[in-house]
């Protein structure tokens, strides 16, 4: 207890922290203490040199809050709320950051739709589905390919396996491609079926769980539970002349719109745009932001339970955005409803495929830069390490 004088070499190399508990070891009686930090002048760095500064101005009894307030200043504190991002957090409180921090990414999220891992597609006679009705024991065969396409049955099963497994139309194209390649060309049967593989990757893109057709009005529905008003503008705004597919509506239910009324946009006319991404009515109300977040969490519950659905009949359409083809059960004919909902889905999915791709490009992009930095403030540290061995010490 009665030690009172501490020394500390290449100070410059320890953290606020570190430095703040040491200088503690020592003046824990009633004699008058002294921590001497000494650093190698050439080895000192901007902010190491602002460590020091701090440890001989803050020395009054409690100041370690302060401390660590200055730490926060000098370090920052991290990306979400240092100067890269942040701007005048500290001015306008944490809370209210938070809030404006919240409205925006979801302003700039953009075409975040929820991953549907299969879409269960209910139109009359199977059509459009990629479901086995009858597997017999043992059975590797194949639904999608034609045993006189391929004929070893597993490498059949294989090639179906890739095909399914297709992310997009753009991936089952390269797929078909190099299967006209090492096979030949593709029979008819097989592109028919390939049709529905079509008709799948498109409504995994737009978040669709279930499709069926209305019996009253024979409307085809197709329930997208994670589609908000966001999504469709931006895709929209990628179509040509900034408007939807015509024949393809779109429904919002009124409390993802802010109103007293369902929000319907029809296919092939044009809409502000603008107003769909600024809505006004996305307003000031936290609650309202924290309901939209827990509706997106039982979005996403509908969405991992609609492969247990036989029918229409069993869930509730009208309360979750969807898509509506009109009267499609009247108009078209059976066997050619899934070219119809092709003709209409096509365009979006591809718009939410590329710009899906164009963000993990970005991403890749900045994770190469993020590995780069850190290598170089890595060889940075060694070379500082490296040079304080040869230069003598000075006290500060």
């Amino acid at each position: 207890p009665r030690v009172n004088t501490i020394i500390i070499q290449n100070a410059q190399a320890f953290g606020m922290s570190t430095l703040y508990q040491l200088r503690g070891r020592v003046g824990r009686s009633d004699l008058q203490a002294y921590a001497y930090f000494f650093h190698k002048n050439d080895a000192i760095t901007e902010q190491s040199a602002q460590r020091l500064q701090a440890m001989a101005d803050l020395h009054e009894l409690g100041s370690g809050f302060d401390v660590a307030n200055r730490d926060l200043e000098i370090r920052g504190a991290g990306s979400l709320l240092g100067t890269e991002q942040s701007g005048m957090a500290a001015k306008v409180g944490f809370d209210l950051y938070m809030r404006m921090l919240k409205k925006s990414i979801r302003q700039l999220r953009g075409l975040d739709l929820p991953v549907v891992p299969r879409s269960n597609v209910l139109l009359p006679n199977n059509e459009g589905s990629i479901e086995w009705d009858e597997v017999k024991e043992g059975d590797i065969s194949s639904y999608l390919i034609p045993e006189s396409y391929i004929e070893d049955a597993k490498e059949r099963s294989q090639e179906e396996g890739i095909a399914r497994l297709a992310e997009s139309t753009q991936q089952l194209v390269e797929v078909t491609g190099a299967w006209r390649k090492k096979y030949g060309a593709l029979p008819a049967e097989l592109q028919n079926n390939l049709k529905a593989l079509h008709l799948h990757a498109c409504l995994r893109q737009l978040g669709i769980d279930v499709v069926g057709l209305d019996e009253s009005s024979g409307d085809c529905l197709l329930r997208s539970p994670g589609l908000r008003p966001r999504h469709w503008a931006m895709i929209c705004s990628q179509l040509p002349r900034g408007a939807p597919p015509k024949g393809l509506d779109v429904v919002f239910p009124a409390r993802f719109s802010f109103s007293d009324d369902d929000t319907e946009i029809k296919g092939g006319k044009q809409f502000d745009l603008e107003e769909l991404l600024t809505n006004q009515n996305y307003g000031e109300d936290d609650e309202e932001w924290d309901a939209l977040d827990e509706e997106e969490v039982e979005a996403m519950k509908e969405i991992s339970s609609a492969m247990n659905i036989r029918s229409l009949s069993e869930i509730d359409m009208r309360n979750y955005p969807r898509f509506v083809v009109k009267e499609m059960g009247k108009s078209v004919d059976e066997g050619s409803r899934v070219d119809a909902l092709l003709k209409v889905l096509l365009p979006p999915s591809k718009v939410v495929f590329q710009k899906q791709q164009r963000d993990k490009e970005k991403a890749k992009v900045a994770a190469e830069l993020r590995e780069k930095r850190e290598l170089i403030q890595k060889q940075k540290k060694d070379q500082e390490k490296l040079s304080s061995r040869r230069i003598g010490y000075q006290t500060y």
